[in-house]
């Protein structure tokens, strides 16, 4: 594949294959010539489930399923073009039939890449609907009490965002290299629901490895940020 070599290369001066966690799984892919790597259930530590049952190496995620990660617990997987590493004790439910383009994250932090589908996908948290295209995004949700917050940052790609408390401040914007993460509240007696906050729990290695699988590279390889001496989070 043409993309192997190249795609190699970007990855070793990112230090992706480093020994670290899960950031050097996609060595593994690319030594056995599988990028992008078959749509499924990739690499798990822990506990994982799916649909309430163990998870097994390879299995397909499709419409309708719902995967969760106990503690210490943490599972990669590819959905066609889209690729998810989802943290532990976290539940992730995925929607059925004509809502195949949605996911929920009912608690817990996922981080997710997406492909340039012509079709908006839709991310349901306990704070906000948000309408997604061509994305990498990262979120930790709370849950559902009234005081929990969620956590989301927009890697790059473009936005809507529409708050649950405030479904007339609708936000739209774009961005290309993590430059507006945000938390997101419920409690209507604040003055402001949506609020800045930093880059927390996810690195370009991670975007990078999760790209990768589906045999893209974010877009900020090459741009003087992240691979050759930029800024790195």
């Amino acid at each position: 594949m043409q993309l192997r070599r190249p795609l190699l290369k970007l990855l070793a001066a990112a230090g992706v294959f480093g020994p670290a966690g899960f950031a050097g799984v996609v060595s593994q892919a690319l030594a056995m010539g599988k990028v992008p790597v078959e749509p499924g259930m990739y690499r798990m530590r822990g506990v994982v489930t799916v649909n309430g049952k163990p998870a097994s190496p390879g299995q397909r995620i499709g419409p309708g399923d719902t995967v969760v990660t106990g503690a210490d617990s943490e599972a990669i997987y590819v959905i066609d073009q889209d690729a998810f590493l989802q943290r532990d004790k976290t539940t992730l439910v995925f929607g059925a039939d004509a809502a195949k383009g949605l996911f929920r994250v009912v608690t817990g932090k996922v981080l997710s890449v997406f492909g340039k589908s012509r079709d908006q996908r839709t991310l349901l948290v306990s704070t906000a609907t948000i309408g997604i295209r061509g994305t990498g995004c990262y979120i930790e949700d709370e849950g559902s009490d009234a005081s929990a917050r969620t956590y989301f940052c927009l890697c790059y790609g473009s936005v809507e965002l529409v708050p649950t408390a405030a479904p007339q401040a609708v936000a739209a914007f774009s961005t290309t290299h993590h430059e507006q993460p945000l938390y997101i509240h419920n409690d209507t007696k604040m003055p402001k629901l949506v609020l800045p906050a930093g880059v927390i729990n996810h690195t370009d290695d991670d975007l990078t490895m999760l790209e990768s699988l589906v045999g893209r590279w974010p877009p900020f390889l090459g741009t003087g940020s992240g691979n050759d001496g930029g800024p790195r989070y």
